[in-house]
């Protein structure tokens, strides 16, 4: 008894700790975004108003998989996952895809746009929570499980380079080499796919210009400020203009058309304007509790689905965001990925909805 009020208490906290950070998010994506939306659409709520269309049917989502029946769930993860492939797959379809800053990452169906690669996260730590619970007595075994893991993981992998999104490629597979190495498979074969992957990862750096590119501007922006360093140094101007305290809620000049990206990649810097460094650690310390208090949950789930699902949710959310802060401070090169739950991005929300709503499922059937 004792066991089960603490989880019910951790995913509270859990859940409640999200919700905050959506709202907080809904302050700083109407604050960052005003500028450019009055300018471009003639609505300074423009993406506002979009992002409470997409937190609608993220609340959808979180009710669906809060009440949903695991076993259902298990017996249709295959199905969910493979749709979440071909939907993603018709991004690389011209006649589908809608093109953003070079990358074919969206869906448009009516004027609702979708970027399927979060569905696709979402359904592929399902469906591999549910093959770790289906071979306990394998795992360990590189031909039964090991093998066809990686090859769902390189296929996926695959898809994602070709939009481009190389990102999302990188913290899927870290997300799930964590599940891999928490699961005690075999080190060795851990140890050799990372040997083997590295050369594999610098190709890609080096076969692509623009990636190699990221990578020289990181280590020095200043060598071309008003090319591809432009974007990392008005990140450090601006949280360098916040202070201690900030400018103000609504107060940024760097969303004054100076800083690329700023209610969606680099949003946590015009955070860091706002309400400066003491702001700025009080939403970092959000994200810390998120995670010990994600972390928790998943050391109380009894069930290996459960237990492994939700110990991806938890890895990549916290990875993810870890990431965006590192980006926005300068500390690696820029990697298109949002801040979860705050950054300006629907499908993206409702992703992480459903993660959430998966979880208090988890926690409510906890057996």
């Amino acid at each position: 008894m004792v066991e089960e009020r603490e989880l019910t208490h951790d995913i509270r906290m859990f859940v409640s700790i999200a919700a905050v950070l959506i709202l907080i998010g809904l302050i700083f994506i109407y604050s960052s975004s005003s500028v450019f939306a009055l300018e471009k659409y003639g609505n300074a709520a423009f993406f506002l108003n979009k992002q409470f269309f997409y937190l609608g049917l993220g609340l959808g989502g979180f009710c669906f998989f809060r009440l949903i029946s695991l076993d259902w769930l298990k017996r249709r993860a295959s199905y969910l996952f493979f749709g979440a492939v071909v939907l993603t797959a018709l991004t690389l379809v011209p006649l589908f895809a809608l093109r953003v800053h070079g990358s074919n990452r969206w869906l448009s169906f009516m004027g609702v746009t979708l970027q399927p690669s979060e569905f696709l996260k979402l359904s592929l730590f399902i469906y591999l929570g549910l093959i770790f619970s289906g071979k306990q007595n394998r795992l360990k075994s590189f031909v039964a499980t090991y093998l066809p893991c990686l090859m769902i993981l390189g296929g996926v992998a695959l898809l994602l380079l070709l939009q481009p999104d190389f990102g999302s490629a990188v913290t899927i597979f870290c997300t799930a080499f964590a599940m891999f190495f928490v699961a005690e498979f075999n080190l060795w074969h851990l140890l050799v796919t990372v040997m083997l992957a590295l050369p594999g990862v610098l190709y890609l750096i080096v076969a692509k210009s623009y990636r190699l590119q990221r990578i020289l501007v990181f280590l020095d922006p200043w060598s071309d400020p008003q090319g591809r360093g432009f974007q990392i140094i008005q990140s450090l101007i601006a949280i360098g203009s916040g202070g201690l305290w900030g400018l103000g809620i609504g107060q940024s000049k760097q969303k004054f058309f100076y800083l690329p990206m700023q209610h969606t990649d680099f949003i946590f810097s015009i955070v860091a304007e706002e309400v400066g460094f003491l702001g700025s650690f009080i939403l970092v310390t959000i994200f810390l509790a998120l995670c010990y208090y994600g972390f928790r949950v998943v050391t109380r789930l009894h069930d290996s689905f459960a237990f492994f699902t939700s110990l991806a949710f938890v890895v990549f959310i916290t990875l993810q965001a870890v990431i965006n802060f590192m980006v926005a401070l300068g500390l690696l090169p820029t990697k298109g990925l949002g801040l979860p739950f705050v950054s300006y991005g629907g499908t993206a929300l409702i992703a992480y909805c459903c993660m959430v709503g998966l979880m208090v499922n988890f926690a409510k059937n906890n057996e």
